[in-house]
């Protein structure tokens, strides 16, 4: 038994008091309120959800996961693991799950939906009806992971119906993913069944879903960021609003967590307690979550924070245990396994090139900065010997889709606003089905960068062209998505990598993050996978 001291705070009640919160066998035993005169610094909250994270986007397996996010007073994560689902099947929700459960972190996985996400590129693995339903029977899935394919629910497709019944029959929440969706046709995939979204970039959008009784997920991870347009709905939706990451890389996973949101939701002039509602409470109340929320016989989660503006964490406790102290993890890296789908060969410089011999306009994807959404625009190509080529003075460089599964030919076509000057980057995470994406300057830079994935059976990779070429490459065995590595040398390497690419000449926040997105297409409105381009909006090849 011990006894921890300090200014509660009272979610539920808006109120704070100072309290000496009394923890046995893991779960708060007793609050006992104190005199104004008793000391009571510092404040203590419930812990942090983030409710909606790929932890493959950290580059981190679970456990290493847990490691940096404890620091940030993060307790619990909504999980869904779909990124390894694409890669391995359920032998990857498997690993997720048991690595999960080497540290003391209270991960909460979904059943993936979508796996593949469109039949419009070639995934790892397939995840059918039975597959979901044998997920949704484990006590550790806890609901439907976001049901990417809203227009299969809008049309009542057989198989994405069964698996929104499946959830409903175990009483298990559906995660929704349905960017720009308005009026009726929301309305129609919200009345199936579908509880939440974190794809709204607009007020209005999201103010249309909440009206037809939707959760929003504010959502502020290292490629999408939303926050700004959607944190003032909490003054008005205090019990309807969640933060989440989406997907976080290891450096500003090191940085920071959903305190950091709390922290500029509080600037803002949000009230505090509607902060922390979204923070905190809403969560584990929609997922029914297994987690404690500062109340007698809850489990002992919770943390203690410096004040209610910088939402510094002093400590965080789960279960009862002290996982975190003045800034540094107290959870030990545990032994782990790893295991990968990777099965293609060496690539050669021809297999990019763009036979082309006049100007006719080309597709071209704008990329966003901050944005997972592309534009859709038209350009006069480059010729150069007969071939379509980057322009780099009109930041129109080439970009490419690698099947790393199988051998077959290379996809390509052109982006713009990555601002590369020289060389090129590459990368084996490209959701959802993770082959091999790359953007360049040339042809021979764009196929080291390749290769070096190739070699290393996946990672991120950067190359320099001209006189002295350099290279760097962060592997990531686990399924091409991870590495076992210490979290914290894992945020140092993409943090040398990332700076590697800027100084390439790249003018995104975060390059490599929003490469990864360039193949996903189910995020409108323009996207490059395996076996073309893509219409995100028309749902079709071009």
């Amino acid at each position: 038994m011990f006894v921890i001291t300090g200014n509660l705070v009272d979610i539920d009640q808006r109120k704070i008091y100072p309290a000496k919160v009394q923890v046995e066998n893991g779960r708060i035993s007793a609050i006992v309120p104190l005199t104004a005169s008793e000391p009571h610094a510092p404040f203590l909250l419930p812990g942090f959800v983030d409710s909606h994270v790929h932890i493959e986007s950290s580059m981190l397996i679970p456990s290493e996961f847990a490691r940096l996010a404890v620091v940030h007073g993060t307790v619990a994560t909504v999980s869904d693991p779909h990124e390894i689902a694409n890669v391995c099947g359920m032998q990857g929700v498997e690993f997720m799950i048991e690595n999960g459960k080497t540290v003391p972190f209270k991960f909460n996985f979904g059943a993936p939906s979508c796996v593949p996400a469109t039949t419009f590129e070639t995934a790892g693995a397939v995840l059918g009806v039975n597959e979901v339903k044998a997920l949704l029977q484990k006590e550790e899935i806890r609901y439907l992971s976001e049901m990417m394919n809203f227009p299969g629910v809008l049309n009542g497709d057989a198989e994405v119906m069964h698996k929104i019944k499946a959830a409903q029959d175990l009483g298990k929440p559906i995660d929704g993913h349905a960017p720009g969706l308005r009026g009726e046709a929301a309305q129609k995939y919200i009345s199936a069944g579908i509880s939440t979204d974190h794809e709204c970039f607009t007020a209005e959008e999201a103010l249309d879903k909440l009206s037809a009784g939707m959760k929003i997920l504010i959502r502020e991870g290292s490629a999408a960021k939303n926050f700004e347009a959607l944190i003032d709905l909490l003054h008005e939706y205090p019990d309807k609003i969640m933060f989440c990451s989406d997907d976080k890389h290891p450096d500003s996973l090191a940085e920071g967590h959903i305190n950091q949101l709390c922290a500029r939701a509080v600037a803002k002039g949000i009230d505090v307690f509607h902060v922390l509602q979204a923070a905190c409470v809403n969560p584990v109340r929609h997922y029914h979550l297994d987690v404690g929320l500062l109340k007698e016989g809850d489990p002992a989660d919770f943390v203690l924070i410096k004040d209610l503006t910088s939402f510094e964490v002093l400590q965080t406790y789960i279960n009862g245990e002290l996982v975190a102290n003045n800034g540094k993890t107290l959870i030990t890296s545990p032994q782990a396994t790893s295991l990968n789908n990777f099965n293609c060969s060496f690539k050669a410089p021809e297999d990019f090139a763009i036979p082309l011999s006049d100007s006719q306009k080309i597709h071209v994807i704008e990329a966003l900065d901050g944005q997972l959404i592309t534009h859709r625009i038209e350009e006069t190509p480059k010729i150069q010997d007969g071939n379509a080529v980057s322009d780099i003075d009109r930041d129109i460089l080439k970009i490419a889709v690698v099947n790393r599964y199988a051998e077959a030919p290379v996809a390509r076509a052109f982006i713009k606003s990555f601002g590369l000057k020289n060389g090129a980057i590459a990368s084996s995470v490209a959701h959802d089905s993770h082959n091999i994406v790359a953007v360049g300057t040339d042809d021979a830079s764009i196929c080291r960068a390749v290769n070096l994935i190739i070699q290393y059976k996946g990672g991120v990779s950067a190359v320099t062209s001209g006189a002295k070429v350099q290279e760097m490459i962060l592997p990531l065995p686990v399924a091409g998505l991870m590495s076992l590595d210490d979290g914290y040398k894992v945020a140092q390497a993409y943090t040398a990598i990332d700076a590697m690419a800027k100084e390439m000449g790249s003018t995104l926040s975060a390059p490599f993050m929003t490469l990864s997105f360039m193949a996903l297409l189910v995020i409108p409105e323009l996207k490059l996978s395996d076996k073309g381009l893509f219409d995100g909006v028309k749902f079709a090849f071009i």
